[in-house]
């Protein structure tokens, strides 16, 4: 799987990121992918603590980058803070739809696209 750009899913359900990726590994099964959803101890929010696990957990199993697809504000600010922790270049967070937009990722990221191809596509791709 080095081969490939990681993909993590920050969300505030811990329902909605195991869906996603679900929905995802229907038909990508290749990428790596892990979803970080709801708090530690269940319940809604994020937790920075969960990302960061992700996304060690995804660059464990490549070396292409990762990105971060989020569903709300804080999901977004605790995917910085896990960033912030881990001190990564290669990883981004995704300003596009966390379904729609974690998909076309996933599509591109199979075609063993770079980091950089990923977000551009998604940049010109209207989610």
């Amino acid at each position: 799987m080095k081969d490939y750009v990681g993909i993590v899913i920050a969300s505030h359900s811990e329902k909605i990121a195991k869906g996603t990726k679900e929905l995802i590994r229907e038909v990508i099964t290749e990428v790596p992918i892990v979803a970080a959803g709801g708090e530690v101890g269940g319940g809604i929010g994020t937790s920075v603590e969960k990302i960061k696990e992700a996304i060690e957990a995804v660059q464990q199993e490549t070396d292409k980058g990762v990105l971060i697809f989020y569903d709300l504000g804080s999901a977004k600010l605790n995917s910085e803070l896990a960033i912030e922790f881990i001190g990564k270049e290669d990883v981004a967070i995704v300003e596009a739809p966390i379904v729609e937009g974690a998909y076309v990722a996933a599509v591109e990221a199979r075609a063993r696209k770079s980091l950089e191809e990923v977000v551009a596509k998604l940049e010109t791709t209207n989610l």
